[in-house]
């Protein structure tokens, strides 16, 4: 009896999974889209229990070799696509369909990239100048030359005390204070959850919790105590600004106001506090999620691309020459002097090192979309409810239209007449939905870098990385360079 029910359980689960599969695998399999073994229920489930964090670079590349520039997967219901097709890139990145942003997006766009982050830029380099000063300070500490440091520890924290200011208007001094709540929690759940998008057994939430059910309640703990600091901030700048109301001392803000980042705390969170959106003002809830949002890709991003460029650099004397004798022609020798936004635009051969670094380490190794029908692209057809991926990583090395794409060199980048698709080279995105915050990127990872190189010349000391793709890109071994002082 039991058998029997087994068995008939069995073939209706057998049934329902053929059918809810079948339209994805025939459109999939029309198009010449090919991967990995896929069985009944579990599609690529038992496989994917051996991918994490530490070898999904690896078994992705495997992929591409063996089933060409795009593939697919599944795990238990999910169909997921790989690709480093740059017809497909163009495709779905210049989409204004596919997913679309959320109308907080849309208001933030005009603000936060082509028009009022251009007026606080300049007050936001004096900050980003400042906690650059204390990261050379505290590098001090191992500069010996023959201490090895990853440099990624370090970089973070000065990413964060640079990214809670100019978002939040506060200084949680994360380089002196590293055990400080809000920056234990941030950390943590950066961890954590990237960690669970390639864990088989945490991947989904009522699995997460009885599989590990310590680890859930320490997230969503940590969480909680990331919301309660933002809201805490945004209730207390939010009755600023009603006392300023009462007082007769407020007056709106607008993207040709000159006064817009001169004032000495106007910080991301104080313009959000005085947007509106079709008239209604945005409410904290909707005001924490931005902050949030932006707090998450200014840290990680920034000092993955900070630590991996610190890394380059070290490796290659012929570079780190030249950015140097460049720092000196436009920053001069007084270590001390403020660093403006002028200077850091200047630095065009250090802006060609960023780029080439993001090039062979995109902080975001992989772009991801969802579609919701079936997407024609060219001569193939994605089928409705798929995950898109496109694998930057892999599509940044394409010998095709970077020429010997394992080597460092930043010279690529020099021309910018060069004749480059715009979709080859996409370390913050395009189309659309492409990075509001690349120009703050770009130049907070100007200043911290020449920050440190003024102050020090590096050394290539330690293990070679071994990349880990999770959202954000990082390295198993470390991220390890030696310091030696420089001599003015």
């Amino acid at each position: 009896m039991l058998l029997t029910l087994f068995v008939g359980a069995l073939a209706l689960l057998l049934a329902w999974d053929f059918g809810r599969k079948r339209h994805s695998y025939a459109t999939l399999s029309k198009s010449g889209i090919t991967g990995p073994l896929s069985i009944p229920v579990l599609g690529c489930g038992l496989q994917a229990m051996q991918i994490g964090a530490e070898n999904l670079i690896d078994y992705v590349g495997n992929c591409f070799e063996k089933y060409g520039k795009t593939f697919r997967m599944w795990i238990l219901s999910e169909s997921l696509v790989y690709t480093t097709e740059l017809s497909h890139f163009v495709s779905i990145l210049s989409s204004t369909t596919l997913l679309e942003k959320g109308q907080l997006y849309e208001f933030l766009r005009p603000f936060l990239n082509d028009g009022l982050l251009l007026s606080v830029l300049e007050h936001y380099v004096g900050i980003m100048d400042k906690h650059s000063g204390i990261l050379a300070e505290k590098l001090g500490n191992f500069a010996d030359g023959q201490q090895v440091i990853d440099t990624l520890k370090y970089v973070s924290l000065a990413a964060l005390d640079i990214i809670t200011e100019t978002a939040m208007g506060v200084q949680v001094n994360a380089q002196s204070d590293p055990e400080f709540p809000y920056i234990k929690a941030l950390k943590s759940v950066v961890y954590i959850q990237p960690d669970r998008m390639l864990k088989f057994s945490q991947r989904y939430e009522w699995l997460f919790k009885l599989t590990a059910p310590l680890l859930h309640r320490k997230l969503v703990s940590d969480i909680r105590i990331m919301h309660d600091f933002t809201e805490k901030v945004i209730r207390e700048r939010r009755a600023t600004l009603d006392r300023a109301i009462a007082e007769g001392s407020y007056h709106p803000l607008s993207l040709g106001d000159t006064d817009i980042g001169s004032k000495s705390q106007m910080a991301l969170l104080d313009i959000l506090l005085q947007a509106s959106i079709q008239g209604v003002p945005l409410s904290d809830a909707d005001i924490r999620e931005e902050v949030d949002t932006f707090m998450f890709e200014g840290d990680d991003t920034t000092s993955s691309g900070v630590s991996h460029a610190l890394y380059s650099i070290a490796r290659h004397p012929e570079v780190q020459a030249k950015v140097y004798e460049e720092l000196l022609q436009v920053l001069g020798k007084n270590r001390e002097a403020p660093v403006t936004q002028a200077h850091l635009q200047q630095l065009k051969y250090l802006d060609c090192v960023i780029k080439e670094t993001m090039r062979l380490y995109p902080p975001v190794p992989a772009v991801g979309r969802y579609t919701r029908m079936d997407l024609k692209l060219g001569n193939q057809v994605i089928p409705a409810n798929t995950s898109i991926y496109l694998v930057l990583y892999f599509a940044h090395r394409d010998p095709e239209y970077f020429p010997d794409p394992l080597s460092f060199k930043p010279e690529r980048f020099l021309d910018d007449t060069q004749d480059r698709q715009t979709f080859t080279y996409l370390p913050f995105s395009a189309g659309p939905k492409n990075c509001i915050g690349q120009k703050f990127a770009m130049l907070e990872m100007k200043a911290l870098i020449s920050k440190v190189l003024r102050y020090y010349e590096l050394l290539p000391r330690g293990p070679e990385v071994r990349p880990m793709m999770n959202f954000i890109l990082r390295s198993t071994t470390g991220m390890h360079i030696a310091l030696i002082p420089r001599k003015i």
